[in-house]
Formats: structure tokens, C-alpha cells, sequence
């Protein structure tokens, strides 16, 4: 009988503070909810490069048994990709996308990404902007969610416009910009 007791306290105390943090995560929504929003583009070019002398990303899981390539269905990738403003690699960096991609269709034409665009400008810097969703690689132009950001971009929302400008297969090397963060 204290059993049932002792339990029956802990679930209202549980149901109290779940509440309590409902009411508070609503209350801060609320104030940034109704501000006037904003939009700012940013461009930047992304090197993808899993080959050469300046690797910056890795297969790092898959299908046993797999030769883990990029476009082979379940195959992961972490990356920390350059961010810089002209397609030359030797241009100003802006930040570095760190994160993973997978490969998620069973064709090999769709990757999964989550990253996070973290941005060392000076303007920007300490700023992070998250972006996911399917990034359909054999399409030039495609759209992915930016669904959370900090520091200038606290509270962020909107799409990201993807343009591949450089496709190496073979080599599973890829540039893709000028990139709009909306």
C-alpha cells in the first residue's frame, strides 16, 4: 500500500514539473514567435572532397561487407568541410560544415544530411546555422531544411539552396555552391 502510494506522488510531481517545463519552453517560443522576421542569404562554396590531399570527409560506417562508397545504400560519411566564398580552394574561408550525410536510397540517388554550418567570419563568427533533409545529388539545384540556428541566427528557419558545381564520382569528390542559407 506505501508502494502504491509513494508511486502515485511520483507521477504527480513528474506530471507538476513536466508542465512547469511546458509552460516555460512555451513562454520563450511566444517571444521570439511574434518578432519581425528576417531574411539573410549567404553564399559559400562547400568542398566535399573523400580524395586528394585535402580529405575532408570519411566513410565511416555501412553495410558489412560493402566497399562503402558514397552512393551505396546505408553508407555514412562525417565531414568537416571548407566553407569558403569562391569555388577556389585558396579563397576566404567563412567556416567549416561539420556533420554527417548517408546515403538513404536504395538507387543511390539521395543522401541524408545533418550539419551544422558553423561560421567563423568575423561578422558571423560563432554563429551556427543546422541544416538536414534529403539532398537529391543528380539534381543541380535542391532544397534542404535549415532548421535551427544560434548566435546571429538564434532561432533559425528556412531552406538552404544547394547547387552542385563540381561532380567527381569516381573519386567522390564534389564542390556544391554558391549556396542561399534563406
Amino acid at each position: 500500500m506505501a508502494e502504491n502510494a509513494v508511486a502515485a506522488i511520483a507521477i504527480v510531481y513528474t506530471f507538476i514539473a513536466f508542465l512547469t517545463l511546458a509552460a516555460v519552453s512555451l513562454e520563450a517560443a511566444t517571444k521570439y514567435q511574434f518578432q519581425d522576421l528576417k531574411e539573410t542569404k549567404i553564399v559559400f562554396y562547400m568542398h566535399d572532397l573523400e580524395s586528394g590531399r585535402n580529405v575532408t570527409s570519411k566513410a565511416v560506417g555501412g553495410v558489412p561487407k560493402s566497399r562503402r562508397w558514397i552512393l551505396d545504400f546505408g553508407t555514412v560519411h562525417a565531414c568537416d568541410d571548407k566553407l569558403i566564398e569562391a569555388y577556389d580552394w585558396n579563397s576566404t574561408q567563412v567556416g567549416r560544415a561539420q556533420g554527417i550525410y548517408m546515403s538513404s536510397a536504395l538507387d543511390g540517388s539521395d543522401l541524408h544530411l545533418l550539419i551544422s554550418l558553423v561560421l567563423t567570419n568575423k561578422e558571423l563568427n560563432g554563429s551556427i546555422l543546422e541544416i538536414q533533409g534529403a539532398d537529391m545529388v543528380f539534381q543541380k539545384y535542391r532544397e534542404v531544411s535549415v532548421v535551427f540556428g544560434t548566435g546571429k541566427f538564434k532561432l533559425a528557419r528556412g531552406f538552404a539552396t544547394l547547387e552542385t558545381v563540381f561532380l567527381d564520382i569516381p573519386n567522390s569528390n564534389a564542390i556544391v555552391g554558391p549556396s542561399n542559407m534563406c
